[in-house]
């Protein structure tokens, strides 16, 4: 092969790269990653850190209850004098907690139950009937239901939040697994006596990894919005922990004059749900052929 040949294969291996960049430098790209991953690396730096620069969140000051925002106390006081700014600290700590948390346990438990629901037909419809029965129930009753028999913790509230979830990821990953055991690859490792679980790892559980990273943020913002709710209507985490959901549950009494103490852990919560909502959109056109292609 003479020089010129050679010259010619190296330019086109580098635009081949330039032109072919990794996933991660192509979710770098993304807008919606980009800015959702600050607005929430934000949320989980002030859940991590800011207690530790704040007041104590249950520490009583009568001589300063339902005090409005100031430069002395930033977002006010409640009803009992305590520092709503630190209550909001400490509340993204709960959510942060609940939404990560329900997000892995509910995809691993969905991950191991579709996969086995997508390919061994005889379980197919028991485990199938099983999560329709769950989604029938609303999720909101289904954890007041078990929080209210077994005590409001906040492992019983994770693990009341994670139910009704598991059946979505379900559902997710038996599509995903019917699609592809009838894929050509598939079909030679099974005629060549390749055992289950190598097939089940090696051909058709990378091919869920993609739309589960996605799921997984969207249970992980439902799951917030969930922890709120139970809060909110008192079925939540107890009262002496603060979370967003409670800090509004009990400032709904003094809206009319003391609106702030439901305004800040409201937006708290909404731009941590929206954070999550758009990095879930910015992996989906990521990590999506499809919607890749097309933009």
């Amino acid at each position: 092969m003479s020089n010129l040949d050679q010259e010619t294969l190296m330019a086109d291996a580098v635009l081949s790269q330039k032109e072919d960049p990794s996933l991660l430098t192509v979710m770098v790209r993304n807008r919606a990653i980009f800015w959702g991953g600050i607005l929430l690396s934000l949320f989980a730096l002030i859940a991590i850190f800011g207690p530790f620069f704040t007041v104590d969140p249950v520490a009583l000051s009568p001589m300063t209850r339902l005090r409005p925002p100031s430069a002395a106390i930033w977002f006010g006081s409640d009803f009992l004098g305590r520092d709503v700014f630190a209550r909001v600290i400490y509340g993204a700590r709960i959510s942060l907690v609940v939404g990560l948390a329900v997000a892995v346990i509910s995809v691993i438990i969905g991950l191991f139950l579709g996969l086995v629901a997508g390919y061994v037909r005889p379980l197919d419809a028991v485990i199938m009937r099983t999560m329709d029965g769950l989604m029938s129930i609303p999720a909101i009753l289904l954890a007041i239901a078990l929080i209210s028999l077994s005590g409001a913790t906040l492992g019983t509230v994770i693990i009341a939040i994670m139910i009704p979830e598991i059946p979505r990821v379900v559902r997710l990953v038996r599509a995903v697994v019917l699609t592809v055991r009838e894929e050509p690859y598939v079909e030679a490792a099974i005629a060549a006596g390749t055992r289950l679980p190598m097939i089940l790892s090696r051909h058709i559980l990378p091919n869920t990894i993609a739309p589960l990273i996605v799921q997984a943020t969207y249970v992980c913002a439902s799951a917030m919005l969930t922890e709120s709710i139970l809060g909110f209507l008192g079925a939540g985490i107890p009262p002496e922990i603060p979370s967003w959901g409670n800090i509004m549950s009990e400032g709904r009494t003094y809206f009319q004059i003391s609106p702030w103490i439901i305004f800040f852990p409201g937006v708290a919560l909404a731009l941590t749900v929206l954070a999550v909502n758009i990095v879930g959109d910015g992996l989906r056109d990521t990590l999506d052929p499809r919607i890749a292609r097309k933009m």
